[in-house]
């Protein structure tokens, strides 16, 4: 078995803290950070900066954490051969999503996935801004992006298909656009850093340039803002699929779609040997989402674009 200081050290890392580490170890506190001390001080390096509010590893810490999971997981599968026991998923299982998609993509599954693999604890953060794994501590991060992150292991899920849309009202007051150069009078609505809007249409790929007319951060601000009349808006279908079903809004230009290199991912860190809570996930995620997401099902029809 591996060094019972380095198995607390991987602990303290996973659970986020040390009196959590504690709590999972059946130790108190005071010996988890004593026992950390005797690991920094037998290594000769800091691990872990401690603060009053927070733990942050040191580059020595990232590295030695990174080698662990690897030697962590060896560890099992070959405790597994030599018992002959089957394979089964079970740990903490840290994941990040986008704010939205993971509300609305991958909260409602969770259920099935939980039942099927009842050893594994999860623990789902939502947010907008890049995940970087190491900075986290993730295990996995699905990322909507034409470029996964270099060093990944990434899997592609889906195709990000985005469709131009506006509500009726915003459409009976100022007109449907029906070129690339119409859009040049209407009202753009986008995310910041969301513009340039780069396109697919029948001639090739095009670039929409232009200015919000409502400045925000969010996403989830610029849907809101489309669906009530302001603006015309460039939206993923897993995001609008429903509100163009029910007629809330309209798909503008039909043939012009945003580019699809941008895809659905399941990134995680290059592992000889990824625990099994990881690979079951990803595969639950390919299950779910190809070859038809579960968003494309709906009364929208295909591009007819070769995107």
């Amino acid at each position: 078995m591996m060094d019972p200081d380095y198995d607390l050290f991987a602990t303290i890392v996973d659970e986020g803290g040390m009196a959590a580490a504690g709590r999972r170890l059946a130790i108190s506190p005071a010996m988890v950070s004593k026992r950390l001390v005797r690991l920094e001080e037998r290594l000769g390096i800091r691990l872990i900066h401690r603060t009053t509010r927070r733990l942050a590893l040191t580059p020595a810490g990232e590295r030695l954490h990174e080698d662990l999971r690897d030697i962590i997981a060896a560890l099992d599968e070959a405790e597994r051969r030599v018992s002959g026991a089957s394979a089964e998923a079970s740990g903490t299982l840290r994941v990040t999503a986008p704010t939205s998609f993971g509300r609305m993509h991958v909260a409602p599954w969770l259920e099935r996935f939980l039942d099927a693999h009842p050893k594994v604890r999860m623990r789902i953060d939502l947010s907008d801004d890049y995940a970087d794994l190491l900075a986290t501590r993730a295990d996995l991060a699905i990322r909507i992006t034409a470029d996964p992150g270099p060093g990944l292991s990434a899997h592609r899920l889906a195709t990000n298909r985005r469709v131009l849309c506006a509500a009726p009202a915003y459409l009976e007051r100022f007109g449907t656009p029906e070129t690339i150069a119409d859009l040049r009078h209407h009202r753009l609505l986008a995310a910041d850093g969301q513009l340039p809007w780069r396109l697919s249409g029948p001639k090739g790929p095009v670039s929409v340039e232009g200015v919000s007319h409502v400045r925000t951060n969010s996403s989830e601000m610029v849907r809101e803002l489309m669906m009530a009349g302001v603006g015309i808006a460039l939206r993923s279908l897993w995001d609008v699929s429903d509100a163009l079903d029910r007629g809330d809004i309209r798909q503008i230009m039909p043939d012009h779609e945003g580019s699809a290199d941008v895809g659905l991912y399941a990134v995680h860190l290059p592992q000889s040997n990824p625990p099994l809570a990881i690979t079951a996930f990803v595969d639950f995620l390919i299950q779910l989402y190809a070859p038809s997401p579960p968003w494309e099902r709906s009364a929208i029809a295909p591009s007819e674009n070769p995107l």
